[in-house]
């Protein structure tokens, strides 16, 4: 059975059989055994190969990291963890964003916090997206029964939605700006995630507690761990099944 995970990787950077095993320092010809017969590196190849490809190992290589392992990596993966997001410092947030050159993913029901710590945000979003970093904000659908009931739980009808329309006016101002989606989901969010390039912010909710107030995990991603990928997923999930507008169609 062919390993058609390692290929497509290897075709979608641009890369040919030869050319990976040039960078790495292994025979051609192993590389294609390791394709066509779907045979397993050594655990060096296996690094040096998803460095090449940015893929992970377990993705490349389902077997070939034991949940034991990637359950220790996953520990590595977190740096550090903030009894509280209004602990997170304000600077880390604005140095996130700034370093960002692939991607920069936030999902949250609103995130008002972030475009009132920073009057420049939307400017910057603007301009990563210019320069090639995809940028995709999933919020809250203000119209969804999740919304209304986060806005219950804690103690506050109606608020939730009220922010919602509060930070569109911000992110509004995007429309139409190269490489910057922003979508709606109705999603009953456990987590709000902020994602930069292989760094994370996890802001864990907490039942009848204000977002500001709950927990927040600093992560990084680490070839072989899990923890950073379970947030990576989660956010993939909501964003397949978020819609261009408040109560329209799911976005394709």
């Amino acid at each position: 059975m062919a390993n058609d995970r390692l290929r497509d990787a290897i075709l979608r950077n641009g890369l040919t059989p030869g050319a990976v095993a040039e960078k790495i320092g292994v025979d051609p010809k192993t590389v294609e055994r390791w394709i066509t017969q779907d045979r397993t590196p050594y655990p060096r190849h296996r690094h040096a190969i998803a460095a090449v490809v940015r893929e992970d190992v377990p993705y490349l290589w389902p077997k070939a990291v034991t949940p034991e392992r990637a359950s220790r990596i996953g520990q590595s993966e977190l740096l550090q963890i903030y009894s509280r997001r209004s602990s997170v410092p304000y600077d880390l947030w604005g140095r996130l964003i700034e370093r960002a050159e692939e991607r920069i993913d936030i999902l949250a029901y609103a995130g008002l916090f972030l475009v009132e710590q920073d009057p420049r945000l939307i400017d910057v979003l603007r301009q990563k997206g210019i320069d090639g970093v995809e940028v995709t904000i999933l919020l809250g659908d203000p119209t969804s029964e999740a919304i209304e009931r986060r806005s219950v739980e804690e103690g506050a009808p109606g608020l939730m939605a009220a922010k919602i329309g509060q930070v569109q006016q911000y992110y509004n101002r995007l429309e139409g700006a190269p490489g910057v989606t922003v979508l709606y989901h109705d999603t009953t969010l456990y987590n709000s995630i902020y994602r930069f390039d292989d760094e994370m912010l996890v802001n864990m909710h907490v039942l009848g507690r204000h977002a500001p107030h709950a927990p927040v995990m600093h992560l990084r991603r680490l070839n072989g761990g899990d923890l950073f990928g379970t947030y990576a997923d989660s956010f993939d999930r909501v964003r397949k099944a978020s819609k261009p507008q408040p109560g329209g169609e799911v976005a394709a």
